[in-house]
């Protein structure tokens, strides 16, 4: 456990760095500034696989991180309104691209593993992103001709 405990550490500090960073350059929030909401962030998801590894009922990690924060910030719960306060720097695209970066690796990682699923799920993949890619450009032109934008 505790060597899991930290690769996990190692992992979110590794997110962290790249996404404060990120933050700065594309949001210009400075670093400090977010980070007490990373490092609340990170505690959070911590204490979230620390739980996923110690029940017995095997739920995926991201439930128990996503019913902690959850219940965290839910009003009315003490530091409920400092953790809000905290996270409100750190902006969600400044999140993503790290950890985007990290499954893009873990992927790479495992290519025999991939390239035994054969050619059908290459071009399902394919597809998938497509489909994803074109849905989401869809969806935002429709939200911002309905907000007249464009």
């Amino acid at each position: 456990m505790l060597e899991k405990l930290t690769d996990w550490t190692l992992t979110l500090s590794l997110v962290a760095a790249m996404t404060l960073l990120g933050n700065f350059i594309g949001y210009e929030v400075m670093p400090l500034a977010a980070l007490p909401g990373i490092i609340s962030l990170m505690v959070i998801v911590l204490i979230g696989m620390v739980i996923h590894e110690i029940l017995p009922f095997k739920l995926p990690a991201i439930a128990y991180i996503g019913i902690l924060a959850f219940v965290l910030t839910i009003p009315g719960v003490p530091g409920a309104e400092k953790i809000s306060e905290w996270t409100s720097e750190v902006n969600l695209l400044s999140l993503t691209t790290p950890i985007l970066a990290y499954a893009g690796i873990s992927i790479g990682n495992s290519w025999a593993d991939f390239a035994k699923m054969g050619w059908k799920t290459i071009i399902i993949g394919m597809l998938v992103l497509l489909g994803t890619y074109l849905g989401s450009a869809v969806i935002a032109e429709i939200i911002l001709r309905m907000q007249g934008i464009v």
